[in-house]
């Protein structure tokens, strides 16, 4: 009796993996299946256009193309994220740094409470945003002038390059403080008291004990802003009405008006390009940080 139920249960265990790993399986298909239609798929298919021509035929040509008309775009679209991404890591910095090391608690509690505002705006309304305050006429220049501090005739419009790095610093300061804070908060608090105690101030706790364990994690906030940053259409579109302008601006130009989908896909690739070096970047700091721990 013992043999036989013995002989039965082994017979039955081989099976148990199987059926645990194909109710995994069925449990990803969805997200698998969503991120196959809505990503890889797209991605592949803009790949290929970017380097086929109408009659099927594979070609350089749109690159080429894209590069001379709109190589301005491209550079202008560099310079803005360039300033944008500075301007986000200093600011989260700061505001993460005060969130853990301040010593005012009223402070810390209100500006807790006011810079995560802006995460729950969208980007268009960012841009709707960013026209009103920031033109000619807009309530930036409009309490400069009532309050003084600038002549009338001296108001001039930010809706250009120094409008879009404002407006996409300030709606992805959050964002990335948000990680940024979590990471320092996380980061033993023996450290910092160690280093307070041999005579350290909080600028350099901030700077020699926080920021580098935290690093990895503001590299991943920056990232990802990259990736929204030139992904917006509405943003550039709003505050930019001449050239140069952001590369997704002239993308959807180029389909709108002339159905070339080959340069507006070759204009994609600098994006890509553009991602994948900073993501390269990151993996090689991670590695070597990881290589000399």
């Amino acid at each position: 009796m013992t043999t036989s139920s013995s002989i039965a249960v082994s017979a039955i265990a081989p099976r148990k993996p199987f059926s645990q790993s194909a109710l995994g399986t069925l449990l990803v298909l969805p997200a698998l299946t969503a991120i196959a239609l809505l990503y890889a798929l797209p991605l592949a298919r803009s790949l290929i256009t970017a380097f086929r021509d109408s009659d099927g035929t594979w070609t350089s040509e749109h690159i080429a193309r894209a590069f001379s008309l709109y190589g301005r775009d491209v550079l202008f679209s560099i310079g803005v994220v360039s300033a944008s991404l500075t301007l986000i890591a200093l600011v989260s910095i700061a505001i993460a740094g005060y969130l853990v090391l301040g010593t005012t608690p009223w402070a810390v509690r209100m500006l807790r409470w006011l810079y995560r505002w802006p995460l729950f705006i969208p980007f268009v309304v960012s841009g709707q945003l960013a026209r009103s305050f920031l033109s000619t006429n807009g309530m930036m220049n409009g309490v400069l002038v009532e309050s003084g501090l600038m002549a009338a005739d001296s108001a001039q419009s930010f809706l250009d390059w120094r409008g879009l790095v404002l407006t996409f610093a300030w709606k992805q300061i959050p964002f990335v403080t948000l990680l940024l804070a979590g990471a320092m908060a996380a980061i033993d608090r023996s450290h910092i008291e160690a280093a307070r105690n041999l005579g350290a101030g909080r600028l350099r706790c901030l700077f020699n004990i926080l920021l580098p364990q935290a690093a990895p994690t503001l590299w991943v906030g920056l990232i990802l802003s990259l990736v929204a940053m030139l992904s917006v259409l509405s943003v550039p579109l709003m505050l930019i009405a001449g050239n140069p302008t952001m590369m997704t601006s002239m993308m959807a130009h180029r389909i709108t008006y002339y159905g070339d989908y080959g340069i507006a896909n070759a204009l994609g690739l600098f994006s890509y390009a553009l991602t994948a070096m900073t993501a390269w970047v990151y993996l090689r700091l991670t590695l070597r940080r990881e290589a000399t721990a």
